[in-house]
């Protein structure tokens, strides 16, 4: 496993150069204890709206609030020297206008030290990039499945498939040409993605798209085996700490009761 020699911090201008280099490593991260363990071996801690189902138990990101968002987005920010901190837009907060998305994430980026945020939306958000961008806010794109539109999309299915390819790639245009540092590919095949790759100026980071993106990321708790409800088939588990963690739980619980623990190792005897 690589980790970064340098502390430099990155900036989104940094993420954009790599286009075509080494690949960007980039996974998610809720919490200043996970972002520390993120910001020694990545290159982008994405606060993600997913922080509603994997820590808030909530049944899609579409809850999220803004005010959960900073929360986090701050935790997240103080674990960091070297990862590129990313905060996603919640569903609700960019949609209605470009004014409304830059007031938005002026207050993300102000409030928790992040260097830039992330929308999801291809050619009908590219107004709405182009105005942020301008204003001097550093964005992220994300096409293909976009989660905040599961309703619109008739759930988590695979997008750009057959005809529908010709969408997504023309939403892959029309964001890199709007301004994103890096715009995410979720869930589309493998094919598709790698044509977008060859075709945007800006890197592509996959989830579900295949080896030859400019970068991946992963959701921390999946690939950690810590969200269990559910495993997307491009989740690869490099650890099954749920399972090591109940395991530790149900130990605890048995000493408890049977007084094992504590013991006189972890007890304070009178002062001497």
């Amino acid at each position: 496993m690589s980790v970064n020699v340098s502390q430099k911090t990155l900036t989104a201008a940094d993420i954009r150069l790599r286009k075509g280099g080494e690949p960007l490593v980039c996974l998610t991260a809720y919490t200043t204890p996970i972002a520390k363990l993120v910001d020694a071996h990545c290159d982008v801690a994405l606060v993600g709206d997913s922080v509603g189902m994997v820590l808030h138990g909530l049944p899609s990101t579409l809850s999220v609030t803004l005010d959960m968002m900073i929360l986090h987005g701050k935790a997240v920010v103080r674990g960091l020297s070297h990862a590129l901190c990313v905060v996603d837009l919640p569903f609700g907060t960019y949609e209605e206008s470009p004014e409304q998305a830059f007031r938005n994430a002026a207050r993300i980026l102000a409030e928790t030290g992040a260097a830039a945020v992330k929308l999801e939306g291809g050619v009908h958000m590219a107004t709405t990039i182009d105005f942020l961008v301008r204003r001097g806010v550093p964005v992220m794109g994300h096409i293909g499945l976009t989660p905040q539109s599961v309703n619109t999309l008739g759930g988590y299915k695979v997008q750009g498939r057959d005809a529908d390819a010709e969408r997504v790639l023309a939403d892959a245009r029309a964001v890199s040409e709007a301004g994103v540092f890096a715009v995410v590919l979720e869930k589309i095949p493998q094919s598709l993605a790698n044509l977008i790759t060859s075709t945007v100026a800006c890197p592509t980071i996959g989830i579900g798209a295949g080896p030859n993106c400019d970068g991946q990321i992963l959701v921390v708790d999946d690939m950690l085996g810590l969200f269990a409800d559910f495993r997307p088939k491009f989740v690869k588990r490099y650890a099954n700490l749920a399972a090591q963690a109940e395991k530790a739980v149900s130990a605890y619980a048995e000493e408890v009761r049977n007084r094992q623990f504590p013991s006189q190792e972890h007890s304070f005897g009178e002062r001497v």
